[in-house]
Order: structure tokens, then C-alpha cells, then sequence
């Protein structure tokens, strides 16, 4: 549906209006309607009528009839018309192949166009039917494109080739179009030369054995002289074919290191890590005595920290990536231990990845920084990893031995702590029972190895002992484990002692090292999802393209193995070494459980699912919060009184399940509902339908939107003991209510559930509110709730005020908070400039208002940029006798669109700020969006 989303960017140069009309229409025998009007002699009529055509068709609207009427409108010289058409023929072209033949002379035609864009159009729309009957015509005008006189046609012919060779690659081959496609490898425009490399790249990854990039050096040296100029995303694939040629000689290897290494200052950090994967294998071939070796290494270390800046999602793909680094090279970042020392406010996976590296990175010089850290983790109020800090602290103890003395003084200074989950590293108190229990089964151990010690001196004494482990005990472990060491001893006293005295696995710091020859390969993945899940990717890509194995090259000149001298090296005929995880690494564990991607959407909920056959509210919350108009505006930081719940609530509707959690459950889950997604890899070669507008190109770098501090809701003296705190916050394109909910009174709650009141843009819970585990007495747990926009709508005051009720099995709780409006601004709210200064005209003045935002210390790309992550959009920008002005929009979730102009005087910390809606109320907060975003 993403091209959709762009269609709806995609308006006419005249359009006064959205084209959300398209999709309003419930008319009957439409179809009719729309063959009249695609038929018509008017050129706007026909244009409007392809746009509701194509608005049926993203809605699932089979309109699969008007193909012989719309293949009709392709004889156009209006580009935007003509983008429509095609993009409906990429949709029913394979269901309607034989109708798909009479576009094919308009193909032909296009791409002999005197528009380049327009010849770029119809070779790409050709690449994309995958129809057997139309690939045949394909070829010829395939063949001038690569050979046009415009640099955009071929570099778009390039990956057409790609396109083509995945629906039928003996027919490339034939017309001799891969020969074509290493020729434009030597062109003298440097995105044709990207895009040639990657089309060359996606075509060998199909077929492993063939030789289709034949890298040599005066290929090589064409590549890195296109590098300099091309853009980012081209960088990216040139710089992922270097990663795959094997330099002859160590001169030419530090020759690639030395142009490629500027790569590392750039903005975007997928070509940063591109640029690290291509000389992590090259440093390799490189003598250690040389002295641009050890430059090298210290030229590594400043772009890895700096993706450390990032947001939390980032960080964490950079530190996996780290990861890997430190284990082949921890010389890079040895004098970088500072930047992976957790923040108060880090994400528990950043958290725990970089506790990871920093016991990597611990030695002799730094351990005494790192001990005083790790105890300062261990005084935390997060129990995972409190009691991942403590472990820490042995695996330190056991890489630097020097150092074993003070980390056993350091873990008996959090003895004297008394906290019991820092003690024990387990949240239950030992009882007397429990303790004499484990004393009986080590005692028992203890007994059965003194006798396979002393068998003469001790017989009795087994005996004696296995009789009351068996006979007289009432625990089922203590006996079990009698029965299973009499008939051991019984039957065969060797096997008894090989089990009993088997020698333990030596503890090292090596044992959750990822293996070499493993490690080798997820370097040559840098930048991939292979490095952040930290396995190959044949481990989780299916289908039938074949994996190549990659491998870093041996040093010249050496027998050496491509492995790092710091992990040691095994000889050919050992078995490599095992490879244990750390125990209870829980983001490991859940990278292990579920590779596939994660949802894009929340799954909508039925309502008797939500809550119940029951409403919280019983329709009533306005009666009992006071009549509409008389509800002063309550800011979200102000308490507000419950009021107590009406005779309407009976013990046995409150008590029933209505949808909350049960009051026993799994555990509440402590991993991110979703992991972050690969860095910045480069965009797949077949664009697909979403390329087909693109024609411009352009990348952006949003910053993520900010998310408010939580505040206290509900009081817990105005709610029996239960206190809420909460905010919102908007991740990718999905709306959530993060709660706090804390047990301040004396008894366990269970059974919760939360149900809103109508409100001004219909927000509603999306799924039952998640706590799976009794709430204890002075305990917290933090749920996050996926919100909808599916609910009942009312005009609330103020705005943006909610009305909810929160159900336990003490009572029903009510509350009103303030959520900020950026929460529904949507993605695709980016206007197009011609539509923008149309719809600014069109929009009355009386609708204009003017705000102040003050003590603002940006620059207008700064502002901008920040603006951008809460999807606040710059369309355009202009500077005026030294005042920058941004023009921007923003679409809410109800398709209103909000138009704005933003003046930014060079020296002065006061924005002035123009607004212009149709719905002029909307105005005032969206303006406090403004100042919350640009303030924060």
C-alpha cells in the first residue's frame, strides 16, 4: 500500500482540495459511471476519472473491467495522468495478460519520448509487468535506453535489467544485455555507474558460480573514482561490491583503505558502516608493523561512536555491529570505554548490549572504571539488569585475572546492600525450608562422591544414606535423585563415576565469544540484518537464491588464517569450538525465537474482545464527570477527582472478565515489541511499484519524534492505592498510551481492563490492556496500549481532552488527560509545492494565526529536521534579507491538512509561526506541538 500512500501526494497542479473525495463514493453501478468518464473528450474529466479508479483499486475494489478504458488514456501527454495508467497496469497486467498486449505500442512510443522522464517511465513500468507476452516486446526498447543519451534513462534501464533477468534470465543472457550492463560499469556518470553495480550485484547473488563482476583493478579504480561523486544510496552499493573483491597485494589493499576511508565522515550511517565492513576486510591484508596500520585504527574508532548519538534503535543495530568489531578488533576501541557507559534514560536492549561491550573491552588499564560502573548498575531499579550488572562483574573477574581480587571486594560491598535480588540474583526470599532442602541435595551429592573417592571407607555411610533419601524423605527431588544414584552405583560403578566426577567445563572469558570462523563471516555482513542477529544470513533468508559464504582474505605474505590473533587459532583438524550464549540474555533469546519481520499494523480487535459484553463507562462518564459544557479543561498534569462509581456497577459485572488480563499469567514481557531494523541498509534494487513516482529521488534522515515524560494521572489516595502515570507517544505510524501502574495500597490487584470515552478524533484502545501478572503491593509495571482512531467521535473541551476509565478488582477508577496532537500526525502528510501554495490561497485568510515561539536556539535545517521526526513536513525554503522561511504541513489522522510558515531570524531566538487550516480550531495546539517539539 505504499504506493497508494504516494498516489495521494501525487495531486493535480490545480487541485483545491485532497483527494480523499476519491475514496468517499458509495454510488451503485459506479463502474458505468466511470467507463462514461474515462471515455470523455475532456482531458480533467479523464484525469479524475483514472484518480477514482485507482482509489477503488486501493481500497480492494475489483475494477479489473475498465482495463481496455484505461489503457486508452495512456495516449497522453500529461505526465501525471500517464503515472496513474501505469501504475494500474502494473496491478492487473498479470491477471489480464492478453489485454496487457495493447499497452505495449505506447511503450514503445514512450520510450522514444523526447521527456526523459517520460522514456525512464515506460522502460521501469515495463520491468515491472511481469507478463511473458509483454517481456518479448521489452527487449528492443531495453536496448536503447541503455544506450541513451540521458544519464537517468540508463541508470533506470540498468536496474531494469535486474528486473527482467529475475522473470526470465536465458532471455538477458541472449540479447546480450549483461555485456551491455558491465559496459555502463565504465560510463562516465556516476549513478549509472551505482545502479549498474547493483543490477550486476542482484543478478550474481541469483547465480553464485557465475563470474558477472569480474573485479580487477582497472574495475576497482572505476568504481572508487564514481564514489567521490555518486549519492549516498549509490555509495552504499559500490561500496558493498568493493567489500567483495580479494586485493592482490597489501599495496593495493591500503590503496582501496585510503579512498575509501573518507566514506566514514559521511552523514548517512549506512555508507559509514558500508565503509567499515570494506576496510575491516582490507586490514587484513595489511602488514601490523605498517604505520598507516595503526592510523587506520584510530581513523575506525570516531564514526563508530558517533552513530552512538543516534536514537535508541539505531544505537542498538550500531552496537550490535560494535559487537562484532570488538571480538575481531578490540585495539579500535580500547580508549572509547566512556561512550558505552549506560544512561539513566537507555532502552534496556541498549542497555544490555552495551554491558556486553563493555566487558569486551575491559582490561588491566580500565578495570578499576569499570568495576566502580558496574557497581553503581548494581544500585538500579531495573532488576534484569541489576542482576546482568552483577554477572558482569564475574565475567570481568575472569578476563582480567589481575583483577579477580577486586571484583570478589566489589560483589561483597553489594552483599552488605542487603537488596535480595542483588544478593541472590533471584527475586524470592529463601525460607528456612527452601535452604534445608538444597543443604539435603548438595549433602547427598556431597555423600555419593566421597564413596566413589572412598569406596572401602564409606560404604556404610552411603548406604545409610541413600536408605533415608529414598525411604524417609518426603521431597520428590531429594528422592529422585537417591533412586537415581543407587541403581547407578548398582549397575555400573564406572558409568557412576564418570557421571558423578566428571570433570567441570573450564570457566573463561572466551565462552560467549561468537566462533571464529563465524565471526569472520558476520563482518563481511557489516551494515545487514545477518550483523544484527548475528547469524549468517542463510540462517534466516529462505528462497532458492543461493547463500555465498563469505570470508576475509589471509594476510599476504603469512600462513595465517583470516581469524583475529586475539581469538587464537585452531588447526584445521580441531573441532571448533562450542559456542555458549550468556545465560539469560534475553534480547539473544528473542533474536533466536522469531526472525520474521515484525507487524507493520496493530491487528484490529473486536470490541467484545476489548471489553467485554460490558461498558466501563455505561455510557454514563459525562453525568459523572459533570455535563460536557460544564468539564473544565484539565492539563494532563492535573489530578483530577474520582468520582465514586453508581449503583449501576454491581460486584458481579466488576468482577467478571471484560476483556483485562488475567490474574495469573506468563510474566509480563521485558524485550521491545519490535527490534530496531537493519541500519540504513540499501534499498532493494527492485523498486517495485513504490519506485514508479520516485523520479526525483531524495533521502531524509528523520530524528524520531519526541515522547513527553510520564505524569501522574491518577492519584493513588484518589484511587484505592492504584496510582497511573502515563504519556503518548507515536512509533512507527502506530499510536500508544504508555502506562505506569503502581500498587500503593496494601492487597494484590488483578483484572485490569480501560475503556475510553468518545472524544474529538475517536481514540480507542486497540487490544486489551496487557498486565499478565497480579500487581503486588509497592510494585510498578509499565504496559504500553496500542490505540486505534475506530472509536465513537464528540467534540471534546478542551480538544485534545480524554476521558478514561480504568477497571481493577477493587473498582473502576476514573481520570482525564491531555494528549498532544502530534500524536495524529500521520507519515504521508508531506504536500506537494505546487499543491501547497494552491491550498494556501484557497484557504481563507480569517483562517490565518500567528504565534510566538520563544527561546528557541536552531537554525532552520535544525528546527527543520527535528520538526521532520514528528512528522511535521518542510515543503519549501526560502530566505529573505536574512530571515529563513519554511513552509510545511502536516496531515492529521482524519485528513485534515494543516499548512504552515515558519520565519526564523538569523540571531533571534523568537520564531514567528503562521497557521492555516479549514478547521481553525486545530490551530492553538497544533502550535503547542510546535513549541513542545522544537523546546525538547
Amino acid at each position: 500500500m505504499e504506493w497508494a500512500s504516494q498516489l495521494c501526494e501525487n495531486r493535480g497542479l490545480g487541485s483545491k482540495m485532497t483527494d480523499s473525495k476519491y475514496f468517499t463514493t458509495t454510488k451503485k453501478g459506479e463502474i458505468f459511471e466511470l467507463k462514461a468518464e474515462l471515455n470523455s473528450d475532456k482531458k480533467e474529466k479523464k484525469k479524475e476519472a483514472v484518480k477514482k479508479v485507482i482509489a477503488s483499486m486501493t481500497v480492494g475494489k475489483d475494477v479489473s473491467a475498465l482495463f481496455p478504458d484505461v489503457v486508452n488514456c495512456m495516449q497522453t501527454d500529461n505526465l501525471e495522468l500517464k503515472k496513474l495508467v501505469y501504475l494500474y497496469l502494473m496491478n492487473y497486467a498479470k491477471s489480464q495478460p492478453d489485454m496487457a498486449i495493447m499497452a505495449v505500442n505506447t511503450f514503445v512510443k514512450d520510450c522514444e519520448d523526447p521527456n526523459p522522464l517520460i522514456r525512464a517511465l515506460a522502460v521501469r513500468t515495463m520491468g515491472c509487468i511481469r507478463v511473458d507476452k509483454i517481456t518479448e516486446y521489452l527487449c528492443e526498447p531495453l536496448r536503447k535506453c541503455l544506450k541513451d543519451e540521458d544519464p537517468y534513462v540508463r541508470k533506470t534501464a540498468a536496474v531494469c535489467v535486474a528486473k527482467l533477468h529475475d522473470i526470465n534470465a536465458q532471455l538477458v543472457e541472449d540479447q546480450g544485455f549483461l555485456d551491455t550492463l558491465k559496459d555502463l560499469i565504465s560510463d562516465s556518470n556516476p549513478m549509472v555507474v551505482a545502479n549498474a553495480v547493483a543490477a550486476l550485484s542482484e543478478i550474481a547473488e541469483s547465480h553464485p558460480n557465475s563470474n558477472l563482476l569480474d573485479l580487477n583493478p582497472q574495475t576497482i579504480n572505476k568504481l572508487l573514482t564514481a564514489l567521490n561523486e555518486c549519492t549516498e544510496w549509490g555509495q552504499i552499493f559500490i561500496l558493498d561490491c568493493l567489500a567483495n573483491y580479494t586485493p592482490r597485494d597489501d599495496r593495493e589493499s591500503q590503496s582501496i583503505c585510503e579512498r575509501v576511508t573518507p566514506r566514514l565522515s559521511h552523514a548517512n550511517s549506512a555508507v559509514v558502516l558500508s565503509a567499515v565492513k570494506v576496510l575491516m576486510k582490507f586490514m587484513e591484508m595489511l602488514p601490523k608493523d605498517l604505520d598507516y596500520y595503526g592510523t587506520l585504527l584510530k581513523k575506525l574508532a570516531p564514526p563508530l561512536v558517533t552513530l552512538l548519538s543516534a536514537e535508541p534503535e539505531l544505537q542498538y543495530v550500531a552496537l550490535r555491529n560494535i559487537n562484532l568489531i570488538v571480538q575481531k578488533r578490540p585495539e579500535i576501541l580500547k580508549h572509547e570505554m566512556k561512550v558505552f557507559f549506560v544512561k539513566y534514560n537507555d532502552p534496556i536492549y541498549v542497555k544490555l548490549e552495551k554491558l556486553d561491550i563493555m566487558i569486551r573491552l575491559a582490561s588491566q588499564a580500565n578495570i578499576a572504571q569499570v568495576l566502580a560502573e558496574l557497581k553503581e548498575y548494581a544500585t538500579e531499579v531495573d532488576v534484569d539488569f541489576v542482576r546482568k550488572a552483577v554477572r558482569a562483574i564475574g565475567r570481568c573477574a575472569i578476563k582480567v585475572e589481575q583483577s579477580a581480587e577486586r571484583c570478589v571486594s566489589t560483589l561483597l560491598d553489594l552483599i552488605q546492600t542487603k537488596v535480595n535480588y542483588v544478593v541472590q540474583e533471584k527475586k524470592l526470599k529463601l525460607d528456612d525450608e527452601y535452604c534445608n532442602e538444597l543443604v539435603q541435595l548438595q549433602l547427598l551429592t556431597a555423600i555419593v562422591k566421597l564413596f566413589l573417592k572412598k569406596p572401602t571407607e564409606t560404604q556404610e555411610l552411603v548406604q545409610q544414606v541413600l536408605s533415608l533419601a529414598t525411604q524417609d524423605s518426603d521431597n520428590p527431588d531429594l528422592r529422585d535423585r537417591g533412586y537415581i544414584y543407587w541403581r547407578l552405583l548398582s549397575t555400573d560403578p564406572v558409568a557412576a563415576k564418570e557421571v558423578v566426577l566428571a570433570e567441570k567445563p573450564l570457566i573463561s572469558e572466551e565462552t560467549d565469544l561468537i566462533e571464529p570462523t563465524l565471526l569472520e563471516e558476520l563482518i563481511c555482513h557489516i551494515g545487514t540484518l545477518a550483523s544484527v542477529y548475528h547469524k549468517p544470513p542463510s540462517a534466516f533468508v529462505e528462497g532458492s537464491r543461493g547463500v555465498q559464504h563469505k570470508r576475509i582474505p589471509a594476510r599476504a605474505g603469512s600462513g595465517e588464517s583470516a581469524e583475529s590473533p586475539d581469538v587464537g587459532q585452531s588447526g584445521p583438524s580441531e573441532a571448533p569450538p562450542a559456542v555458549i550464549p550468556s545465560q539469560g540474555d534475553l534480547l539473544g533469546d528473542l533474536l533466536n525465537l522469531d526472525l520474521a519481520p515484525p507487524a507493520a499494523t496493530v491487528p484490529s480487535v473486536q470490541p467484545s474482545m476489548q471489553m467485554g459484553a460490558m461498558d466501563l463507562l455505561g455510557g454514563g462518564l459525562d453525568s459523572l464527570m459533570g455535563d460536557e459544557s460544564d468539564t473544565p479543561g484539565v492539563s494532563h498534569r492535573t489530578e483530577v477527582q474520582s468520582p465514586q462509581p453508581t449503583s449501576d456497577y454491581s460486584e458481579r459485572e466488576l468482577g467478571g472478565d471484560i476483556g483485562g488480563s488475567p490474574s495469573m499469567g506468563a510474566g509480563l514481557g521485558a524485550a521491545p515489541v519490535a527490534m530496531p531494523a537493519a541500519l540504513g541498509g540499501a534499498p532493494a534494487v527492485g523498486g517495485g511499484l513504490g519506485d514508479l513516482f520516485d523520479l526525483g529521488g531524495g533521502v531524509g534522515m528523520p530524528t524520531g519524534s519526541y515522547v513527553a515524560p510520564k505524569t501522574v494521572w491518577l492519584a493513588a489516595m484518589k484511587a484505592k492505592g492504584l496510582e497511573i502515570s502515563g504519556t503518548f507517544a507515536r512509533r512507527g505510524g502506530i499510536i500508544q498510551m504508555d502506562l505506569s501502574l503502581t500498587n500503593k495500597a496494601m492487597s494484590v490487584m488483578t483484572d485490569f481492563a480501560i475503556q475510553f470515552n468518545r472524544n474529538s478524533f475517536g481514540l480507542s484502545p486497540a487490544g486489551a490492556l496487557q498486565v499478565l501478572t497480579p500487581l503486588s503491593p509497592n510494585q510498578t509495571i509499565d504496559v504500553s496500549l496500542p490505540l486505534s482512531m475506530s472509536g465513537p467521535i464528540m467534540k471534546m473541551e478542551p480538544l485534545n481532552n480524554l476521558q478514561v476509565a480504568v477497571k481493577n478488582n477493587i473498582d473502576v477508577f476514573y481520570f482525564s488527560c491531555q494528549y498532544p496532537l502530534s500524536l495524529l500526525f500521520v507519515e504521508d502528510g508531506k504536500m506537494e509545492r505546487q499543491v501547497f501554495l494552491a491550498t494556501w490561497k484557497d484557504i481563507p485568510n480569517d483562517n490565518e494565526a500567528q504565534f510566538q515561539i520563544k527561546d528557541i536556539h536552531l537554525n532552520s535545517d535544525a528546527a527543520s529536521n527535528k520538526l521532520q521526526g514528528s512528522n511535521i513536513f518542510t515543503i519549501a525554503k526560502r530566505t529573505v534579507e536574512g530571515q529563513d522561511m519554511l513552509y510545511q504541513s502536516v496531515k492529521l489522522t482524519n485528513g485534515i491538512w494543516v499548512l504552515a510558515e515558519m520565519r526564523i531570524q538569523t540571531g533571534n531566538p523568537n520564531y514567528t509561526l503562521l497557521i492555516k487550516c479549514r478547521a481553525p480550531e486545530v490551530s492553538q495546539f497544533v502550535f503547542q506541538c510546535y513549541e513542545l517539539v522544537l523546546k525538547n
